[in-house]
């Protein structure tokens, strides 16, 4: 069995601001690196054996934090990244549905249909995502191991544990320092947590 612990980065600026960000590099909030903080605290004590996370900065820096308590350094993989949204990056909510309005609704609605214009679609994330973590669980057999990531890549990652098909992606709520947690016992999984942020209410 592979335990596999989910974080979400913490707060960034775009969060604050509803910008979409897909691949763009955008720094945490002085919150955010208090979320990070705090989330790694509470991993404290886990026996974590390796650290690995998206290679864009909001998802590393988050990763850092949870890697020095452990004595372990960060190992970047791009495959973790967040959706590339193409021209929808840097862009709010109104100013999408103003210039491509049917597909804004795919995005909520049919989001296995969707493909962003410029960018790629949540198939394409699911399955570089799920690649990665496949190999993941077969490099670490019988540990647990911390993977520092993005809100639409955990709810991919997510869907996928649990035979959900990608249409409900939406329906899995990820906050910023989240912790969901999967187990992998050979072909068959185990979600054990989603979604917990008791951390932050200290």
């Amino acid at each position: 069995m592979t335990r596999v612990i989910l974080v979400r980065h913490g707060e960034t600026y775009w969060n604050l601001e509803m910008k979409f960000q897909g691949h763009t590099n955008i720094d945490l909030t002085p919150k955010g690196i208090d979320q990070a903080t705090k989330v790694a605290d509470r991993l404290a004590d886990e026996q974590i054996a390796a650290v690995y996370s998206s290679d864009l900065s909001r998802a590393y820096k988050t990763a850092e934090y949870i890697a020095r308590r452990h004595n372990l350094q960060v190992i970047s993989i791009p495959a973790f990244r967040e959706i590339n949204f193409g021209l929808w990056e840097g862009l709010l909510y109104d100013g999408i549905k103003e210039k491509w309005p049917d597909l804004l609704d795919k995005l909520y609605c049919f989001t296995d249909e969707l493909a962003v214009p410029g960018g790629e679609s949540f198939r394409q994330l699911k399955e570089r995502a799920g690649n990665a973590m496949e190999q993941l669980v077969k490099t670490h057999p019988d540990q647990t191991i911390a993977v520092v990531s993005h809100g639409g890549t955990i709810r991919t990652i997510i869907c996928a544990a649990l035979n959900l098909h990608l249409n409900y992606l939406w329906s899995l709520r990820q906050d910023n320092t989240a912790v969901s947690i999967i187990s992998y016992y050979g072909e068959r999984t185990i979600v054990d947590l989603l979604n917990d942020s008791h951390h932050l209410r200290k």
